[in-house]
């Protein structure tokens, strides 16, 4: 089942989230820095996980079916912590709630093209959209522990409103590929 270097990886990042989620709930510099090093190395985990399955020939449906989970998994509950954490707030709340109901959105369309044995593959824009999102977290995550000079928190907040906008245009191309299949 999850025999697989690839498959490992992609667990690896469900397993480390409860971790990531204790660190942000500690108030303290080193808690938010470690935070930061599992949370980047969670997202190089979703780079590599699907590129060894492919260059190994090790695609298998408990990786293609745990990967995207992973993924959503990961960003969901960062987002809420950070959210529940006051490290988004105010406005910058938007783009996270517009990520966290695509995220469910997709999954419900996903499960229903499944029933109707229908694969919608990720798109290239879908990946960009996740590698910013994983990317405007890391500077919230570290936010007000930043560097003295470095605005973390203010290029998390620009990176998460552009994430928010390419979430929209993600989930309406992933809803014009199965819009026809909701006609039949």
């Amino acid at each position: 089942m999850l025999n697989s270097l690839a498959n490992k990886l992609t667990a690896s990042r469900i397993i480390v989230i409860p971790v990531i989620l204790v660190l942000l709930m500690i108030n303290h510099a080193w808690a938010a820095w470690v935070a930061l090093v599992l949370f980047v190395a969670a997202g190089i985990t979703d780079l590599l996980d699907g590129y060894m399955a492919r260059r190994d020939n090790q695609v298998s449906v408990i990786g293609t079916f745990l990967d995207p989970i992973a993924d959503k998994l990961l960003i969901a509950a960062t987002i809420l912590f950070l959210v529940a954490n006051h490290q988004i707030e105010g406005i910058n709340v938007w783009p996270a709630v517009i990520i966290l109901l695509r995220e469910v959105a997709v999954s419900g369309l996903r499960e229903f093209l499944a029933g109707v044995r229908v694969s919608v593959p990720v798109s290239e824009l879908a990946k960009w959209k996740t590698f910013l999102q994983i990317v405007a977290l890391s500077f919230l995550i570290v936010g007000r522990y930043a560097p003295l000079g470095i605005p973390a928190t203010a290029i998390g907040n620009v990176g998460l409103w552009i994430a928010g906008v390419l979430t929209v245009f993600t989930a309406w191309d992933y809803w014009r590929a199965s819009e026809k299949h909701f006609r039949d």
